[in-house]
């Protein structure tokens, strides 16, 4: 980049993980040209096409992935190559694949299809560590406010008062979770992760149409499939997928995301 433009760059920006910025139209082709043929990368497409899917570490890392988002991602970028380099869509389609709720890869705020690792089940309690974070003998956290002195613990103030749904509290010395409230928001497991675990009965939930603000401002994605298992080939979630792209490449008006399309069609 210091040699084809100004050698600055924005390195994991809102729209990317590499943005080149400062050059003149001449030197694109040739940056395309070096980049795809020399350096052997897969950019992916910036037409109206499928963009290159991201996804957090997942289970190669994290111990609250709920499927394995690599793999996932992997599969279906191998699956939609065509979509990938020759555009075919009104505009851009993105996927995310997000291991659970906390949502590193934010999904739900820049996916047309947001995949959510999330549990049927019901949240895994060990007792003993919910005594050994009240008692002071684990730092709530993981130990991420430890610089500074907050006082104790308070389990009433640090996880029941602030569960969304009120899901939760103390009877005769245990923690209790009515499971069917939980909305699944992490809050208490990344309080208290070596008391609580997502449940066993892994998979993912399905949303649709967010986009970053250009037109009429930020949109989230719509929840369309509450909970899916994610197993290999994810022949289920392809199929979803092209029965979206089949709507939307009907309907849409040019440069007009999906989001938008349900936005002016409707949902259903």
């Amino acid at each position: 980049w210091e040699f084809r433009g100004s050698g600055i760059m924005n390195v994991h920006g809102s729209t990317g993980d590499i943005i080149f910025l400062g050059t003149t139209t001449p030197q694109l082709e040739e940056t395309f040209y070096t980049m795809t043929h020399e350096l052997q990368r897969d950019l992916g497409g910036s037409g109206s096409n499928l963009r290159t899917p991201s996804c957090c570490l997942g289970e190669s890392r994290c111990e609250w992935a709920c499927y394995n988002t690599q793999e996932a991602c992997y599969q279906l970028t191998q699956e939609f190559q065509d979509e990938l380099h020759r555009p075919a869509f009104p505009y851009k389609f993105k996927f995310k694949f997000d291991g659970c709720p906390n949502g590193c890869v934010a999904a739900i705020a820049r996916a047309d299809l947001s995949v959510v690792g999330t549990w049927r089940d019901e949240i895994q309690i060990d007792q003993e560590a919910v005594q050994a974070y009240i008692g002071g003998e684990i730092p709530p956290n993981g130990g991420a406010h430890a610089g500074r002195d907050w006082g104790p613990f308070d389990i009433q103030k640090e996880v029941l008062d602030l569960c969304p749904t009120k899901c939760m509290w103390m009877e005769d010395g245990k923690l209790k979770i009515d499971n069917k409230e939980c909305t699944r928001c992490m809050h208490c497991i990344n309080v208290m992760p070596r008391a609580l675990r997502p449940g066993k009965d892994k998979g993912a939930t399905i949303l649709c149409g967010a986009k970053a603000p250009i037109l009429d401002g930020a949109q989230m994605s719509s929840l369309l499939i509450p909970f899916m298992k994610m197993e290999e080939p994810y022949d289920d979630l392809k199929e979803v997928i092209e029965n979206i792209w089949d709507w939307w490449m009907e309907e849409a008006k040019n440069r007009e995301r999906l989001g938008e399309l349900i936005k002016r069609q409707g949902f259903q």
